[in-house]
């Protein structure tokens, strides 16, 4: 995507728009003197074991020389405090409206002063695992912090000769690496709950105030997924697959929240008449706009621990685990606990080896993108055939805050929300997601799928029923019938999950659902001065669509 940028003397100017404010600012501090390079995974490994904290477990690392590691290293626990999700609170994104650059300029030139008093790391990854899409970030925080550095250096692709190679091929674009300057040990009586500054445009970032790791990998994703935008890539917050059958192949996309199914969904098992299942990630991918081809941005995987029991055949591949417990086993080896028995959200860094037949890079287009919902006035699976409608239903999905946030204020976290593509990261305006999902569905004939996971009619919509339907869906069986009046809208027949639209109570839930969709749609005109301002033909749409239900 980005290969490296070398700046003749005459490029490093006020003149030349990479050499924004913000860019030279946090750049700069990451070549103090008291900031040290750490550029070996075994170094970090090292460092994370002796710190203050850390808790080495008896677990082996799989696959470890694979990984850089030597073989007899051990799975690293680490826990935070009252604070164990992203602060949705915290993030401010300098290109929206209304935003006082110069007052947050002066605060980071603050807190990088006040930064040079400690030692700190810096470490380099690559963002995008082949050519299509690559980018170097670079990321700096300081001494203590050891195992956020050692998970974020698993989490993402360490630097290597196979890597650079691939890194140095790759097609330039005049974009810069990305920076994120991390301070956990930052306090201001004006952030009480941390901040994470973005500059999208600059390709930087300040991550203060802040210790939970997923603060780190968001961070990242949200420079690299706008990069990607700028560029002609869809930024995807999703799972990716492709089912290899006997006569054909399928490739999905499946978008949904932390909690909603997704990672479960993407990486299950699937029955023996699929030859291979082939995963290319399921938090974050980019897809080519013009070739539909997909990307992974990350080679590891950073999930919820919660469904995991301890003798679960994926907890092998954990690599760290974050905010979870530990005892002594029968032997008094020091084990995980797992199953959120400590705390919500707890989490680990688990390796690519767990997914058998993983690959980076998908070059067929996506048939199909599935919609992952937690609405219970939708049945199991819906089918949306008009493309407009299609990317109106990603722009209005609905589902439930997850224990992936940390919440601040008085939201509830089971009430419903709208997260526009399952994508609380976007840092450009909504209308170019919509246009750039729309053109999926329009120009390159991607079907579309509303899976609701949550219950229907008061039955719960088990994994089981999720998996089995898509499974019918990429061989081409099960009966789609109309969903009642909604022109261009089908329901997935499923005995135990009945649609009655006779039942007025039903039909009256289901209307204030999509009144909710479209009043959502007409907020965007007003809110912070109509930056996520959406095209007349969404409107449109939904209302339309609630006049159907009349």
């Amino acid at each position: 995507m980005a290969t490296i940028k070398q700046f003749t003397h005459e490029e490093i100017s006020k003149d030349n728009p990479l050499f924004s404010p913000f860019k030279v600012l946090i750049e700069t501090a990451f070549y103090g003197n008291h900031v040290q390079t750490i550029d070996s995974l075994q170094q970090a490994y090292d460092l994370a074991k002796a710190a203050p904290g850390t808790i080495v477990t008896d677990m082996p690392i799989a696959h470890a020389q694979d990984l850089g590691l030597k073989e007899d290293c051990k799975i690293l626990v680490n826990n935070d405090g009252a604070i164990v999700g992203r602060t949705a609170a915290a993030r401010v994104i300098i290109d929206e409206p209304g935003i006082d650059r110069e007052s947050y300029r002066r605060l980071i030139r603050e807190a990088v002063y006040q930064a040079t008093k400690q030692p700190f790391y810096k470490t380099e990854v690559y963002v995008g695992l082949a050519e299509d899409f690559m980018v170097k970030s670079h990321l700096m925080l300081p001494v203590g912090f050891e195992m956020n550095l050692y998970s974020y250096m698993l989490n993402f692709q360490l630097v290597n000769d196979t890597f650079t190679e691939l890194y140095q091929q790759s097609k330039t674009y005049p974009e810069n690496d990305l920076y994120l300057f991390a301070d956990p040990t930052w306090q201001h009586p004006d952030f009480p709950n941390g901040l994470a500054l973005f500059i999208p445009h600059a390709n930087v970032a300040a991550i203060l105030g802040l210790r939970y790791f997923g603060e780190l990998k968001k961070a990242t994703l949200t420079l690299a997924w706008a990069t990607a935008h700028r560029n002609g890539f869809v930024a995807c917050h999703g799972g990716m697959k492709q089912y290899h059958l006997p006569d054909k192949t399928f490739t999905m996309a499946a978008f949904g929240l932390s909690g909603s199914g997704k990672s479960t969904i993407t990486l299950a098992k699937h029955h023996d008449h699929h030859s291979t299942v082939e995963v290319l990630h399921d938090d974050a991918f980019v897809i080519n706009a013009q070739t539909g081809a997909t990307t992974a941005l990350e080679p590891a995987y950073f999930d919820k621990v919660q469904d995991y029991p301890l003798t679960d055949e994926a907890v092998a591949y954990f690599l760290t685990c974050q905010n979870v417990g530990v005892t002594l086993d029968s032997e008094g080896k020091k084990v995980l606990v797992l199953e959120d028995l400590r705390n919500g959200n707890g989490r680990t860094v688990k390796s690519r080896y767990v997914t058998p037949n993983r690959v980076d890079h998908l070059a067929e287009k996506i048939d199909a993108i599935f919609w992952i919902m937690k609405d219970n006035t939708l049945p199991p699976v819906i089918r949306i055939d008009d493309p407009t409608l299609a990317a109106v239903f990603g722009l209005t999905l609905a589902t439930k805050r997850s224990t992936a946030e940390n919440i601040v204020g008085k939201v509830k976290r089971n009430q419903l929300v709208i997260e526009p593509y399952a994508n609380p990261f976007r840092s450009y305006p909504l209308g170019e997601d919509y246009a750039a999902f729309r053109a999926l569905f329009a120009s390159q004939k991607t079907a579309c799928y509303v899976l609701n996971t949550d219950e229907f009619n008061g039955k719960k919509v088990t994994k089981e029923v999720t998996l089995a339907s898509i499974d019918a869906i990429v061989e081409g069986k099960g009966e789609f019938k109309p969903f009642g009046p909604l022109a261009g809208v089908s329901y997935l027949a499923l005995p135990d999950y009945p649609v009655d639209f006779s039942d007025q109570d039903y039909c009256k839930r289901l209307k204030e659902r999509m009144e909710i969709r479209l009043d959502f749609i007409k907020a965007q005109e007003t809110q912070k001065e109509g930056y996520h301002a959406l095209p007349t033909d969404v409107k449109e749409k939904m209302a339309a669509l609630v006049a159907q239900l009349s």
